[in-house]
């Protein structure tokens, strides 16, 4: 059982995050490959995301020898590349305790060793490492990730409004209660034993849903960091695998990532409807910058097409692209024959992804 204790000032301090944060996502989805009894609902889902990671994933492994990440990875920003910059910024000693914990008298590795020493090469291997997990594992699903997180947000604040906070609490996490100041959350499984205080302290607490893992809450509460609210993730949506459009186009797709990437099959996906250079970098969980070189690479292919308005420039998918996404399974030649053989929006701005 968890418990968690909440001061006066907790009570108004309680939130739910507003948007899905991209590297606790990837983490829970790197977790659940390592879960050996979900088999029936997630053995294909297991099986196909393993086929499919990089060598340059690799290292992540030895981060968490037992199964159970250091706490300096528990972070939270809009973008990876947020996410990696605030593991970066850990404080050293908070990285090197972290990896005391999970390595303990075991023996380490080199690049390991390098992390605990501060080494730069260390970082980059890692900063790969962790770039080429997410393009893999949740790029292709960060569409459907936001909409269902849109989803928990709506259904929290209705609860919330409605019925207060002991219910939407309550509704987080099926099973809990809050009463005396403290909410009471159910053992995580059959066999869990033991009771885990958590004292918020005025902290604070963030609930953030998360889509790919399946177990228990995972609470993270670093008391060393008066600082940062105490976070809180539990399992959300609707308890299947995450594949990319339902899961039917995935498959048809495998080939399609293989030549633009990940990340860029991402973004084709998500100018079904035009997009600024920031929407869409909120949209697949990249940079403005990266999501700039992404388009201007795919408008470079005849892709995608790139047109201003006002201050801003707007993103569209061009006929090919539909095309390529739909296997000719839709009316695109009608469109082309009907005089639509460019993206709406008029004349393309070359090189330019400001937003």
């Amino acid at each position: 059982m968890i418990r968690i204790h909440f001061t006066a000032d907790d009570f108004t301090r309680v939130r739910f995050a507003p948007r899905p944060s991209p590297v606790p996502e990837m983490h829970a989805a790197l977790m659940m490959l390592g879960v050996p009894d979900e088999g029936l609902m997630f053995g294909r889902w297991r099986r196909g995301v393993l086929r499919s990671l990089p060598a340059a994933v690799g290292p992540l492994a030895d981060l968490v020898p037992d199964g159970v990440p250091p706490a300096f990875l528990d972070v939270l920003g809009d973008t990876p590349d947020e996410g990696f910059a605030l593991i970066r910024s850990q404080r050293p000693e908070f990285v090197r305790s972290g990896l005391r914990e999970v390595y303990g008298a075991r023996p380490v590795p080199p690049w390991i060793r390098g992390l605990y020493d501060g080494d730069d090469q260390a970082w980059r291997t890692f900063g790969r490492a962790h770039r080429a997990a997410y393009e893999s594992v949740l790029a292709p699903v960060w569409n459907l990730v936001q909409d269902l997180h849109r989803a928990e947000f709506t259904r929290h604040a209705l609860i919330l409004a409605e019925q207060g906070l002991g219910a939407a609490l309550a509704a987080v996490v099926p099973g809990s209660l809050l009463r005396d100041g403290i909410w009471e959350l159910p053992p995580a499984g059959a066999g869990a034993t033991g009771v885990r205080d958590v004292r918020l302290d005025g902290r604070g607490l963030v609930l953030l849903p998360t889509f790919h893992w399946r177990r228990g809450p995972l609470v993270q509460d670093l008391p060393g960091l008066p600082e940062r609210p105490v976070s809180l993730a539990f399992p959300a949506g609707r308890g299947l695998p995450l594949l990319p459009d339902g899961g039917a186009q995935g498959t048809a797709d495998e080939p399609l990532a293989g030549v633009l990437g990940r990340t860029r099959l991402a973004l084709l996906r998500s100018l079904d409807q035009a997009h600024t250079t920031t929407g869409l970098a909120r949209r697949i969980g990249v940079s403005n910058a990266t999501a700039s070189a992404h388009a201007a690479a795919l408008r470079a292919a005849g892709l995608v097409t790139t047109a201003r308005t006002g201050r801003s420039v707007e993103h569209h998918r061009t006929p090919l692209a539909d095309l390529l996404l739909t296997g000719g399974r839709t009316g695109v030649a009608d469109r082309t024959a009907a005089g639509d053989g460019t993206a709406a929006g008029g004349s393309t701005v070359a090189g330019d992804g400001r937003s």
